[in-house]
């Protein structure tokens, strides 16, 4: 197999995945974040990696946004919200973390394959994505990447198409010239 072959299975593996989201869920997240006077990302590896990206795009649109662990990170606050990337929804840290925002009074939501998971059973609002993990559930798919690859790469496109939908009400030209009016710009 070749890596544009691979790309392509890929690409049909995260298709079948997006089939079974459920739009209720997408919809519920999107409402949350909307509602929100700040937004909290927290994950680990490479589910940190992806939903930092939601982050970086809400922030490009003006809205409040941080990662949990950065030292520029502010107390979170009740009406604030936190978007946990947890495949398993059980991973130690996350964990404190959620149980630690709920005593808050902060909303906390979750894109996760394990619903029934003790960040989930926390969760005022659940994404669930049915992908392979490394975590063995009846929830999950078969995959030929490694890893939780397709949760990952879930969550990294999860988090663009809800950013999509939120400014697709204005007109691209305009979104862009104001996303970039927020790039970062000392690189």
């Amino acid at each position: 197999m070749d890596i544009k072959e691979i790309l392509q299975r890929i690409t049909e593996e995260l298709s079948g995945c997006f089939d079974s989201l459920q739009e209720e869920q997408l919809q519920a997240l999107e409402a949350e974040i909307r509602e929100a006077k700040k937004i909290y990302v927290a994950g680990a590896g490479r589910s940190l990696m992806m939903i930092r990206g939601l982050a970086m795009r809400l922030m490009h649109m003006g809205v409040q946004s941080y990662v949990v662990g950065e030292t520029v990170t502010p107390a979170i606050e009740p009406g604030d919200l936190l978007i946990i990337a947890s495949g398993s929804g059980s991973t130690g840290t996350l964990t404190v973390i959620a149980e630690k925002c709920k005593r808050i009074g902060a909303g906390l939501a979750l894109i996760t394959t394990m619903v029934d998971s003790p960040i989930g059973r926390m969760a005022d609002c659940i994404v669930e994505v049915k992908a392979a993990t490394t975590k063995s559930d009846a929830n999950t798919r078969e995959t030929f990447q490694p890893g939780a690859n397709t949760f990952e790469q879930s969550v990294l496109l999860i988090g663009d198409a809800i950013f999509i939908d939120m400014i697709s009400a204005g007109d691209l030209e305009e979104n862009n010239r104001v996303l970039m009016s927020r790039h970062a710009n000392l690189e």
